[in-house]
């Protein structure tokens, strides 16, 4: 659970005093191995402060891949864990540039420190007063906006709130009660439920129904975990998936109002060099139906998530080993997807692998599946691989049969 951080471990914390005991306690090396020697000494120097101090370090160390420009920041462990990581934030940001944006979870500020250069008025709001104080630290936020000083019986926070020279505003505000006008809405609503992650939109916190009931006709977008039946939700507006770095990060339901006329699906691509690319659903689909080629292409998650893999294969001039499962085959690869050489195909036979691998000296072996219930860890350890090559196993299904295929893996290309 982390450290329970209350209002005044967050005044202190953004003192001159908590900044200069901040940076004393990252001089420890706070791992395992001396984790009672650094708590001794830091409460020795810092007393009752020693466990809020410890915390923070922490986090500032563990928050330096989601977050790299956030290292004077403040977080909470569940506030760092659902804050969405800057990169993200910042393509997000990107579609609403030149709108005036209310974020109505803004807990710690994450989005609207990639918000605020972009956006002329960036309001945020939550319930959680600590959140809230952490957020009016880490985007430097006046006292002007101090929730606590800013009531909202109005229903319009920027009636009441006012941060001379700057465009970010900060208020305490339930997110299902409307506090603004002609604002877009951004919401990340917690996907835990009694302490469960949950795929449930009426479960989400605050429920997702809820949410979209009370910005009935506004713009609005909404973060979502990936796995949410979308279908079953009936959103009438746009999907997009996006994967960071190959792994798959969130989901994001874009109202009608906020996407282009037609498309319902986008898979957003981006890694740390920079690079992002995007495909739609109104991107053409047409693949032809071929044998296997040369060449095993895995698309990104975000492309599967988004139910696009066939509108990436014809931009790519791939096509489908099989119509029901994503992997993807051609004759070339992608620029900047890795590839697997196909060198052989198999049956799906323990005995034939353990053979094969024996006899091509394998050693190292990654296995993908899909399409087939098989644990690639159990069976790495059933064929007891010795030798010194590396190879990798696709296993799927080709209509009802499994298959094999033996393939060298090749990084990507730029």
């Amino acid at each position: 659970m982390g450290y329970r951080f209350g209002r005044d471990d967050v005044a202190y914390l953004g003192s001159a005093a908590g900044s200069a005991a901040l940076a004393d306690v990252d001089r420890l090396e706070l791992t395992t191995a001396t984790h009672l020697r650094d708590i001794e000494q830091v409460r020795r120097a810092h007393g009752e402060r020693a466990a809020s101090l410890i915390e923070t370090v922490r986090l500032r160390r563990k928050a330096v891949v989601k977050l790299p420009a956030a290292g004077e920041w403040l977080f909470t462990d569940d506030a760092l864990q659902q804050a969405t990581p800057a990169l993200v934030a910042r393509h997000r940001a990107a579609r609403l540039a030149g709108r005036a944006v209310h974020d109505v979870t803004c807990s710690i500020g994450a989005e609207l420190a990639e918000l605020a250069p972009v956006c002329p008025a960036v309001i945020g709001s939550d319930l959680d007063d600590v959140r809230l104080a952490m957020a009016a630290h880490n985007l430097g936020v006046t006292a002007a906006s101090d929730p606590e000083r800013n009531g909202l019986p109005d229903n319009d926070i920027g009636a009441r709130i006012s941060v001379p020279g700057r465009n970010i505003v900060l208020a305490k505000a339930d997110a299902l009660t409307p506090t603004t006008r002609d604002t877009v809405i951004i919401a990340d609503p917690a996907r835990r439920a009694d302490g469960r992650r949950t795929y449930d939109p009426a479960k989400l916190q605050p429920p997702l129904p809820d949410l979209l009931a009370a910005y009935a006709g506004r713009d609005i977008a909404v973060k979502s975990a990936p796995g949410l039946d979308f279908d079953r939700l009936a959103w009438d507006g746009e999907v997009e998936i996006v994967s960071l770095d190959g792994a798959v990060r969130e989901a994001c339901l874009w109202s009608p109002g906020l996407t282009t006329p037609g498309i319902t699906r986008r898979a957003t691509v981006l890694d740390s060099r920079g690079t992002t690319t995007t495909l739609t659903d109104a991107a053409p689909d047409d693949i032809p139906d071929l044998p296997p080629g040369d060449w095993i292409i895995d698309p990104d998650g975000a492309v599967v998530r988004a139910g696009l893999v066939r509108h990436y294969a014809a931009k790519h001039g791939l096509w489908q080993l099989d119509p029901h499962i994503a992997y993807l085959t051609g004759d070339t690869v992608p620029p900047g997807m890795r590839g697997f050489h196909v060198e052989d195909r198999f049956e799906l036979r323990e005995k034939t692998l353990r053979q094969e691998l024996a006899r091509r000296d394998c050693g190292s072996l990654e296995i993908l599946v899909r399409g087939i219930d098989i644990d690639p860890d159990a069976l790495r350890k059933k064929l007891k691989l010795r030798g010194s090559t590396p190879y990798t196993l696709v296993i799927t299904r080709i209509g009802r049969a499994g298959v094999v295929f033996l393939c060298r893996a090749v990084a990507p290309t730029r």
